[in-house]
């Protein structure tokens, strides 16, 4: 009985850690993804195969077994390189217009589509203009002469 409740027991700590480990690599990966790798610039930190990005990986786990939050580890980044070492820059100051000037710049092209096609709708059609008289005497003269 007792031999069974410490295999239990060694069971559930061994449970417990390999629980809280695959956590922390979800942790580490969600973190790398937010921070641009500082050699291959195009890259996430968790897509990057530079050895630059293997040792900031290594670094928000180490960070992250000392108890830092997530938003500690990469305020850490951002206060190391600035903000460009962010992916996705934040919404806020001049990066706002980052975010805003997509949407102006397509509600804008909608807006110019709009007007254009509402100034082709609108516009009256023309009535044609009546024939001159020696015109529509030429007319007359070619319709009898086809019917002869």
């Amino acid at each position: 009985m007792r031999r069974g409740s410490i295999v239990l027991l060694v069971g559930l700590l061994a449970a417990a850690w390999v629980a809280e480990a695959a956590v922390n690599e979800e942790q580490v990966t969600a973190i790398a993804s937010q921070l641009r790798c500082v050699v291959c610039q195009n890259l996430s930190v968790a897509d990057s195969p530079s050895e630059m990005a293997r040792q900031m990986r290594d670094l928000i786990r180490e960070r992250l077994a000392r108890g830092e939050t997530p938003e500690q580890v990469v305020a850490y980044f951002v206060d190391k390189y600035g903000e460009w070492i962010l992916l996705s820059p934040r919404p806020q100051g001049f990066n706002l217009v980052v975010w805003v000037a997509p949407f102006a710049g397509l509600f804008a092209g909608l807006g110019v589509v709009l007007l254009v096609v509402l100034r082709w709708t609108r516009r009256p059609i023309a009535a044609p203009e009546a024939l001159a008289p020696a015109d529509r005497e030429r007319v007359r003269a070619e319709l009898e002469r086809l019917d002869e």
